[in-house]
Order: C-alpha cells, then structure tokens, then sequence
C-alpha cells in the first residue's frame, strides 16, 4: 500500500531536462521478457539560510511498453525541475521524450529508433527545444556484468530563444556512446555516457552531454541514486558558449 500510494504522488506530478541535452541512455529499462515497466525518481532539497529559503524538487517518470514478440518498444520519459527561493523561481524547467525501439529479426545486436522530444529551460539562451530524429542502436559489449552501447541519429530541431529574439531551425547528427557495470550480487550499478550532436552544416557548432550514475538498490522495487551531469553547447544564438553541470542525489522505484 506504502509502494502504491508513493507511486501515485509522483504520477500527478508531470515529469525534466536540466540542460538542453539529455541523457536518454540512464532511462533505459533493461527488462528482458518483461512487457510493462514504470521507473520514478524523487528528489527533494529545502534549504534556510538565516531566514532565505530555498526549495527544490525533482521528479522524473519512465515507463516502457514491448510488444508481444518483444521486438517492438514504445518508452516515454517525463520529468520535471523546480528551484523556487520564495520571491521567485531560481530555474523552472521540464522535458518530454517519446520513443519506438525495433529489434531486427536474427540481430539481436541492431535496432531501429525512431524519437520526438520537446523541452523548456528558462535559464538557458535556448529556452525551449523541440525535435523529431530516428536512426541506429548497437550493442557492441555484452558480458556477464559489462553491457554497452553506441548510437547514431539524424534530427531535425527548433529552437527558441527569447533573449536572442531567435527561432532556428536545424539538421543535427547525435552520436551517443555508453558503458554500464552491475555487481554480481546486485548491491550496485555504475553507468556513464557521452553524447555529441554537431550541426551538420557547421560541425565548430555542437553540443556535449556527459553523465555518471551510481544505483544502489535497497529493494526489489527501491532505490538511491547519485548522478554527475556536464552539458556544454560551443556556440549559443547569441554566438556565446554555454555550460551547466549539476549533481543530484535523490530516490527511485521500479514496478
């Protein structure tokens, strides 16, 4: 009942992109012949300073849904931030991510993706982003407890900047490389990976996303995570570099 009522409290809460790139890869749901998965994590900061108060709230929600032959994937992502000091918000930012995975048939290596995604940062230059691609996944590692990944995609994005006074419109190429390790006993998992995604027309234009993760599960359907991200864009619509790193330690459940 405790697990239920939990779950529920993070549902109706819409799930966030802290930078204009994100991490797709540690949302991933390594469910083998399982159909249905729900992953939620919860993070909650509050701080008084003499009398200044300040709080933070991060929520993210994955789900996935496979086919019955286990070839088809559909993943949705939501998450959502929140940095409010009392007299105003510090950063408000959220993030939507759709997916379909294909398993070819006698490649168990190679997939097809396809993928839209829309998000908002009203710190960054590039307050919001949207984007439609597709392209190919391949697992080039697959040991007993080492498991990694490589990924190429073409997109399609529109980016909005208000201080800029810009709407651009773009044909990128993302590239994403990612390495996992899960202990044997299962006490813990460590996940890193890069992403770099330059414009095809001017390849000094790019951006770079890199993220450790640390999972340690306390049980079958709770967890504590620690996650490092560094987001770097080398050029802005003001003609300005960008970056932003955080690291958020929070909760999470599977169902």
């Amino acid at each position: 009942m405790i697990r239920i009522l939990f779950l529920c409290c993070l549902c109706l809460v819409s799930g966030v992109g802290f930078a204009q790139l994100v991490n797709i890869e540690s949302k991933r749901m390594q469910t083998d012949s399982l159909r249905f998965a729900l992953n939620g994590d919860f993070s909650l900061n509050h701080t008084n300073n003499d009398g200044k108060q300040v709080t933070q709230i991060d929520i993210a929600l994955t789900t996935q849904l496979k086919s019955k032959d286990l070839r088809k994937l559909y993943f949705l992502i939501g998450n959502y931030r929140l940095i409010d000091s009392g007299a105003e918000n510090l950063q408000n930012a959220w993030f939507l991510h759709g997916r379909f995975n294909y398993k070819f048939e006698g490649m168990q290596w190679l997939r097809l993706e396809s993928f839209i995604q829309g998000q908002y940062n009203q710190l960054l230059v590039v307050e919001q982003r949207n984007l439609i691609g597709a392209g190919l996944r391949v697992k080039w590692m697959d040991r007993d407890r080492f498991t990694g990944y490589a990924g190429n995609s073409y997109l399609y994005e529109v980016e909005f900047s208000e201080r800029a006074g810009t709407t651009n419109y773009n044909h990128r190429n993302s590239t994403y490389l990612t390495v996992s390790y899960a202990t044997k006993s299962s006490k813990f998992s460590v996940a890193n990976t890069v992403y770099y995604q330059p414009l095809y027309r001017e390849l000094g234009d790019y951006r770079i996303l890199e993220q450790f993760r640390l999972d340690i599960p306390l049980a079958e359907w709770f967890k504590v995570f620690t996650a490092y991200n560094y987001y770097f864009d080398s050029k802005t619509p003001l003609n300005t570099r960008e970056y932003t790193s955080n690291l958020n330690i929070g909760i999470g459940i599977s169902l």
